[in-house]
């Protein structure tokens, strides 16, 4: 089989399954035609379902990343998996023995076709597959994301021995998520107010890292708030009644959150016409009312948890629930 079969999606369902099932039996290594291929796994929650799909494609290193082209053998129409993407930048990646997260950015304008003509010298098969269709096959990064337990100054992780040191480890991961957003956003708009002379000036609206990054981190952020609306809230007031109106107000500020998310996300719809301005106003706004509300949990709630072990001790078979 030729190296372009060996590097895109493989159909049907049935098949994709037993590649799967071969790649994670043998460390990440499959037979047959794709032997000695490049070969990972890429795990996208369905833009519809909400559940995850897992499709294994060729890939392509490229300083230090991974680059997988959303190619659907030539197809007229984009794979699922990259309108899964779209929608939910956060994926998992299965490379050799090696699994972790990480955030699909799709490559744009210049650095797209850079990327392309790169993918192409080492998988001549995308270009046949590029000239078979007149949609513009998407080349996507696979970004590492930055695992919770890191500090966001770069410190050494801490061992979390109680849900207060929980807590505070994933705010410490959220702070330092959002920071990140604000500074692509700073340097988006420097990059256009700085542009002078010969040359294309930058494109107008946002750009995808900034899109994929900020959906990352508004889902992210809506798994945590969720989580503690449907069950550390509600146990926290069980044993601490006293802290029932720090509560109350804590969850009224995750509904204004939401809100100014559901703002924020709304100007990402349309990136190409999305006013950056506007997005940096909208992402202070939300900035400002996030960064309030972590610390007044923290000074309310971490008092509370400092004596809760974590992770959870699991309960023996004769011991009581709560």
């Amino acid at each position: 089989m030729s190296s372009s079969h060996k590097s895109g999606p493989f159909t049907p369902n049935s098949f994709n399954q037993s590649v799967i099932e071969e790649f994670r039996a043998n460390g990440g290594k499959v037979g047959g035609p794709f032997e000695g291929g490049d070969l990972l796994l890429l795990t996208t929650t369905g833009a519809r379902t909400g559940k995850p799909c897992t499709v294994p494609l060729g890939y392509v290193r490229h300083n230090g990343l991974l680059l997988v082209v959303g190619s659907n053998l030539g197809a007229p129409r984009h794979p699922d998996w990259y309108h899964n993407l779209l929608a939910r930048p956060q994926v998992q990646v299965e490379v050799g023995t090696e699994t972790y997260e990480a955030i699909a950015v799709p490559a744009e304008g210049e650095s797209r076709d850079r990327l392309f003509e790169q993918v192409v010298r080492e998988v001549p098969g995308y270009g046949d597959y590029q000239a078979g269709t007149a949609r513009t096959l998407p080349v996507v990064v696979l970004e590492p994301a930055e695992p919770e337990y890191q500090e966001a100054d770069g410190e050494l992780p801490r061992e979390v021995t109680s849900l207060a040191g929980k807590l505070v480890q994933v705010h410490t991961w959220l702070r330092a998520q959002l920071r990140h957003v604000r500074e692509e956003a700073e340097a988006h708009l420097a990059a256009s107010a700085a542009h002078q002379g010969p040359g294309a000036p930058p494109a107008p609206g946002l750009g995808m890292q900034i899109r994929q990054h900020c959906l990352a981190f508004c889902q992210s952020l809506e798994f945590h708030h969720t989580g503690e609306d449907g069950h550390v809230f509600p146990a926290v007031a069980r044993y601490h009644p006293e802290l029932r109106p720090a509560l109350d107000r804590l969850q009224e500020e995750h509904r204004t959150l939401a809100r100014l998310q559901g703002e924020l996300l709304a100007l990402l719809a349309d990136i190409g016409s999305a006013d950056p301005a506007r997005f940096r106003a909208e992402l202070e706004r939300m900035t400002q009312e996030l960064l309030a509300h972590l610390a007044y949990e923290e000074e309310q709630l971490l008092p509370a948890l400092a004596g809760v072990p974590w992770p959870p001790v699991p309960a023996g078979p004769g011991a009581p629930r709560s």
